[in-house]
């Protein structure tokens, strides 16, 4: 009956694990059909900033988005200052943004775009909002990308996310190796599969007419994926624009590292309850494979505790002396080179993942020797996570005022 019962676990793990790497593989191959091509510039952008206490660093993201190659009366920059005690507002205005001060009490990053929303929704001229955190900084060419996705009839789409600072130290360069993976293994190939992106927190745009119609009801802490999901239920689109380029800010300190990787663990679980039937139905319903991309993404964290469990198990097996008949097993009873095997694999694909964007692996070395120790970090913050119905959202401080001028462009 153990045994059994470890199977019909283990199968299930199997599966997650095979469709993510065998869809992962798509990113090997360019998209033969929805390409994004370029266009004339014509869309007028609303930027939309939320920011909290962001002095540091709002000055510089503002000045890097009025230094985009894109006429500047196609755009404007809005910075919705909301909770803060510092000069945020003062600095951003000085580099040129409108400051919107959110008047109501807010408690969340979802909470602040709705009220932003509302207050341009009675102006026509805007075509699309794009999303930015306080903290990142942006390619110049990333409006005329986003202009082009527009052009080409995508009504949201998900820009680039990378790193202003990857190689602060091995926290922040796993960061980069996490975001350069999802970026290469997911939404390439989601779009060379012809399917839909993840968006994935900031770099983001969304056609007015869409918020104009269905609004931005986002009720978790993950309010990106859980939009994502929104999309999926709706057979929306979400484009990949692999040439849109973000430079984020990433956590150098571990404390911080796991409050946020936390909070989006609780989002993922928050967005499991409230929409797994919905997105099972619509799936099965409708063959819609992003639904059934929501779906695996959200149930992310309960798989990774039964992974643990059945790591547990296996142990439990081997003292015992317990057969199993399944390669899996095999390989774990071979000890030390089980482990060693698994672990050169993962540097193995760091190494090609960092030259594919162009970066120098010698820069983030203690990144790739450490990168499997920050996705294990990940088993302990879903177990608290399981366990804890709830979370307020916590502020992480951004200290890297990084310019434009600094950054060696890739893309």
């Amino acid at each position: 009956m153990i045994q059994l019962i470890y199977y019909v676990f283990f199968g299930l793990t199997l599966f997650y694990g095979l469709y993510y790497s065998l869809t992962g593989l798509y990113g090997f191959f360019k998209p033969k059909k929805f390409r994004i091509v370029p266009h004339d510039p014509k869309n007028k952008f609303a930027i939309i900033v939320a920011a909290r206490n962001e002095e540091a660093v709002i000055g510089n993201l503002v000045t890097s988005l009025l230094e985009c190659n894109y006429p500047k009366e196609l755009y404007d920059v809005y910075v919705a200052v909301n909770n803060t005690t510092d000069n945020t507002a003062k600095v951003a205005k000085k580099a040129g943004g409108i400051v919107i001060d959110v008047k109501k009490k807010v408690k969340s990053k979802g909470e602040v775009l709705r009220y932003v929303f509302d207050i341009l929704k009675k102006d026509k001229s805007i075509d699309a909002y794009i999303i930015f955190d306080a903290d990142n900084i942006v390619h110049p060419d990333f409006l005329r990308r986003m202009n082009d996705a527009l052009c080409c009839g995508y009504r949201v789409a998900q820009g680039f996310r990378d790193s202003k600072n990857i190689s602060d130290n091995w926290i922040s360069g796993s960061y980069s190796l996490y975001y350069y993976m999802q970026n290469f293994f997911f939404n390439r190939a989601r779009m060379t599969m012809r399917q839909s992106a993840s968006i994935n927190g900031t770099g983001f745009m969304v056609k007015k007419e869409i918020i104009d119609e269905y609004g931005f009801e986002t009720h978790t802490l993950t309010e990106d994926i859980e939009f994502t999901a929104i999309c999926a239920l709706r057979d929306e689109r979400i484009a990949f624009v692999e040439s849109a380029v973000t430079y984020d800010e990433q956590p150098v300190d571990f404390v911080a590292s796991w409050k946020q990787r936390k909070r989006w663990s609780v989002g993922c679980l928050q967005c499991l309850k409230l929409y797994w039937k919905d997105l099972l139905k619509h799936f099965i319903k409708t063959g819609n494979q992003p639904s059934f991309d929501m779906f695996m993404n959200f149930v992310a964290p309960v798989v990774q505790v039964v992974c643990l469990l059945e790591f547990i198990a296996l142990i439990f097996f081997r003292i015992f002396n317990i057969r199993l008949y399944d390669l899996f097993s095999a390989l774990f009873s071979s000890g030390a080179f089980f482990f060693i095997l698994t672990y050169v694999g993962g540097i193995v694909v760091s190494v090609f993942i960092l030259k594919y964007n162009k970066r120098k692996a010698k820069s983030v070395l203690s990144a790739i020797a450490l990168f499997a120790l920050f996705i294990l970090t990940w088993i302990p913050i879903n177990v608290v996570c399981l366990f804890k119905k709830d979370m307020i959202w916590e502020e992480i401080k951004h200290n890297r005022g990084i310019k434009t001028s600094e950054l060696k462009f890739n893309k």
